[in-house]
């Protein structure tokens, strides 16, 4: 399991720099990229995911996750062209509770 979830984040981390700092190889590798509307509405028609979380990955591309309630996810970077790329996606996705006072 530790190292699905280590293999899972090394091709996250991969990706990710793929895109901040983009070369011919990047062009070659992403093959599930389209205009980030096309993307959304898949993942929405398709799943019936929809965005629950996003963060800044600099200032050229942004993070991404689509949820569902049938619990599964995806995880899309965008960048600064609207041009969106599918990572990851998966099942059994649980949004945990913000607790008071726990540090997270």
């Amino acid at each position: 399991m530790l190292s699905n979830m280590i293999h899972g984040l090394s091709a996250v981390i991969l990706s990710i720099s793929m895109i901040a700092h983009p070369h011919r190889a990047a062009s070659q590798m992403m093959h599930s990229c389209a205009g980030r509307s096309e993307i959304v509405n898949f993942l929405d028609s398709n799943f019936a995911e929809k965005l629950t979380a996003v963060g800044l990955i600099n200032q050229n591309a942004i993070l991404e996750v689509y949820a569902a309630k049938s619990g599964t996810w995806t995880l899309v970077i965008t960048d600064v062209h609207g041009i969106s790329c599918v990572l990851l996606s998966g099942d059994s996705w649980e949004t945990l509770p913000t607790l008071p006072g726990l540090a997270t």
